[in-house]
């Protein structure tokens, strides 16, 4: 597979900086993030001092500067027309450190994604320009996977796609990418969560087990495979949370009333009521490499803890991809098990659940008198 190596990549495109910019609006917003070198204001103002004639990253590590020596500039040129110039330790005229780790990892994933063969991890790194275990500690530290994690991922969302179109199981795997029929059969049930054939026959002879009880949130619906558990479903209407399970998996085999089943679903009732202790269950969600790494960010939001769809975004390194981050959000399968109740608009109201804003809102609470 032949790879372009990545060039001149930007410090902050123009998007993410109009929407950083507003925080960052006032003298006082600047001199604090000077102070605690918040990585996510560079770009999006500089600081020269005067006592030096250097300007610099918010970021910079260098000895800080006394306030009243400090000017503050919307951009670099701006700070060298004043007669400043850049600091050699933070380098303000180039692409910042963490944006340019951040486009390389992107840049990586866009080559796996359009690859019609899977690239390797040497085939990377040299894309990147850096050596094998350098990129590898980065994408990994970036990305919540190592680079085969993500390969796998996203050979497995391709053999899926080619599943539900191909006339043939066999011409799917060739045509997402997998070398031969055993290395797909070998991982196909982590892939999957069923056979290839079952799969493609929506679910036709896999075996769910579900039941449905009562929490003070309403009804509940807890599903689940060999492996773990798939489906965790809030609603007003029990009837229509099995709808949802069976429209999920026409063709698999639901078995409902298993004797001993009730017992999970008491315990995932008993999360709503204590949302806060998560659940120590296994999980057999599927989605895109996408999705699976924003769940993850989700589990990693503290119990009592928000966040905005934008420091979402921003802590998965894509500043610019909050729609995309909240589309994958919405996607969860898992209420509570995947906390994506923790997510919220940028002004702190709980708008935007799939199970109903007063289930959010009482989720909240839980969490907080809790913490």
């Amino acid at each position: 597979m032949a790879v372009k190596p990545i060039e001149d990549i930007d410090a902050m495109d123009h998007a993410t900086k109009i929407a950083a910019a507003p925080r960052f609006a006032s003298d006082a917003a600047r001199w604090a993030a000077v102070v605690r070198r918040a990585a996510g204001a560079d770009g999006t103002f500089f600081y020269a001092v005067r006592t030096t004639g250097v300007y610099c990253r918010p970021s910079c590590g260098a000895r800080r500067a006394l306030r009243k020596n400090v000017r503050f500039f919307d951009s670099a040129a701006a700070a060298q027309r004043a007669g400043f110039r850049a600091c050699k330790r933070c380098q303000p005229d180039g692409a910042g450190l963490a944006q340019r780790h951040a486009a390389i990892v992107a840049h990586a994933c866009r080559l796996i994604d359009q690859a019609e063969t899977m690239p390797d991890l040497a085939q990377l790194a040299a894309a990147a320009s850096m050596s094998r275990f350098h990129f590898h500690r980065l994408f990994a530290r970036h990305m919540g996977m190592t680079p085969k994690a993500y390969v796998t991922a996203q050979r497995a969302r391709r053999a899926r796609d080619q599943l539900q179109r191909s006339g043939s199981v066999t011409d799917a795997i060739y045509e997402s990418g997998f070398g031969s029929n055993g290395r797909f059969y070998a991982g196909s049930a982590a892939a999957l969560g069923m056979t290839p054939g079952a799969y493609r026959g929506g679910g036709d002879g896999a075996r769910i087990r579900f039941a449905i009880g009562e929490c003070t949130l309403g009804s509940i619906l807890v599903a689940s495979t060999d492996k773990g558990i798939c489906a965790i479903l809030l609603g007003d209407d029990a009837a229509a949370l099995l709808r949802d399970l069976e429209d999920r998996f026409p063709k698999a085999q639901l078995i409902g009333g298993e004797p001993g089943f009730e017992k999970l679903v008491a315990q995932v009732a008993g999360l709503m009521e204590a949302p806060a202790q998560g659940l120590d269950l296994p999980l057999d969600l599927r989605g895109t490499a996408f999705q699976h790494r924003v769940w993850q960010a989700l589990r990693r939001i503290r119990p009592g803890s928000t966040l905005s769809y934008g420091e979402l975004a921003r802590r998965l390194g894509m500043p610019a991809s909050a729609r995309a981050v909240a589309g994958a959000v919405a996607a969860n399968p898992a209420a509570v098990a995947i906390p994506c109740h923790r997510v919220v608009r940028r002004d702190g109201s709980p708008s935007g659940y799939r199970w109903g804003v007063t289930r959010k809102r009482a989720l909240l609470e839980r969490e907080a008198r809790m913490r």
